[in-house]
């Protein structure tokens, strides 16, 4: 039986989520991957263990992670279940909808029928009587937006969910929604957004309306695949996730264009005595709207590496020149 650390809150970083009364670990965990049918128990348990260990308390999920899709709801839900159910109170847990999840009609999008649908099933796959934070996934280019924002307030007045949240919304699709929420009263506090410093859209108008409408970011990507850490500095390897001819998000020559920022980077990172990829972490986090960072981990030894980025959090202004000369 698992029990965690006693000292699990003493180093990790705690931030608000916007105007909103909740506060997010600096550092959260992502599920997206490694915690499907295919990867082992043992190593899913050994990372959401030593998480929580770290004080990383928030785990975050969607309908179809996995693979396949809702695996890794299952096996989490498992391990919850089995091991971390005197500590779900301490825990931030969140899933999605909106993308493809089940055939037919209903099964993807923002429709009342779909997101209701979904986070029931999310519910029963982890075996819990709500999240903290639901999302819609996506906005969707067919359904009112009205439609999507009523259907995620239900949730909270069914108990379902905590807060409601939102990932990949415009700038404009972010501020209409708002407006709904608003009127509503629906505790809408976050958005997700892809964000790195390779991929910097937020930065041209969403930001803005988040720290207007008092609204918080987790950002999803802060390493761009990998291309932000040690792994590309000298290439492409045999073994890595861009040498694979069937990677959707990562390819040769995505790497080869950026190679020379990055290795440029990589020494602003060593002046600051810090690896790459903390630099790049720590950078996403000077962004005053970003609460937290979604990580991803196959191991332990990685999510414990990213957390060594809250060691060195403090930009000095020439450091942000000198990046953003290399960015630009």
């Amino acid at each position: 039986m698992y029990n965690a650390k006693e000292t699990r809150y003493d180093d990790m970083i705690y931030r608000r989520v916007g105007h909103s009364g909740l506060k997010l670990p600096a550092i959260s965990l992502g599920l997206w991957h490694n915690f499907g049918e295919t990867d082992k128990v043992a190593t899913q348990k050994e990372i959401i263990f030593g998480a929580f260990d770290m004080g990383i308390t928030h785990f975050d999920l969607a309908n179809n992670y996995g693979p396949p899709a809702g695996s890794a709801e299952e096996n989490f839900g498992r391990i919850l279940h089995s091991d971390l159910k005197q500590y779900r109170d301490e825990m931030i847990i969140s899933s999605k909808a909106g993308y493809y999840m089940w055939p037919g009609p209903y099964g993807e999008w923002g429709s009342k029928k779909n997101l209701i649908a979904s986070c029931d099933q999310s519910l029963q796959r982890m075996q819990l009587d709500y999240v903290d934070i639901f999302y819609s996934h996506r906005p969707d280019p067919e359904t009112p937006i009205e439609e999507t924002a009523r259907a995620l307030d239900l949730l909270v007045h069914q108990g379902k969910a905590l807060y409601i949240g939102i990932s990949n919304y415009s700038a404009e699709q972010t501020k209409a929604i708002t407006k709904i929420f608003r009127e509503l009263g629906t505790p809408f506090i976050i958005h997700q957004p892809r964000y790195n410093m390779l991929d910097r859209w937020i930065e041209d108008g969403l930001t803005d309306v988040l720290a207007e409408e008092g609204l918080g970011a987790i950002t999803f990507s802060p390493l761009a695949q990998g291309m932000l850490t040690n792994r590309y500095l000298n290439g492409i390897p045999t073994d890595s996730r861009a040498a694979r001819p069937d990677s959707p998000f990562l390819s040769p020559e995505k790497v080869d264009q950026t190679i020379s920022t990055v290795q440029e980077l990589n020494k602003i990172a060593q002046q600051r005595g810090q690896s790459l990829a903390e630099m790049a972490l720590a950078w996403n986090l000077q962004q005053p709207t970003v609460a937290s960072v979604l990580v991803g981990a196959s191991r332990l030894s990685q999510l414990q590496d990213s957390v060594h980025a809250l060691d060195n959090l403090t930009f000095a202004p020439e450091e942000l020149a000198a990046i953003q000369k290399v960015l630009k």
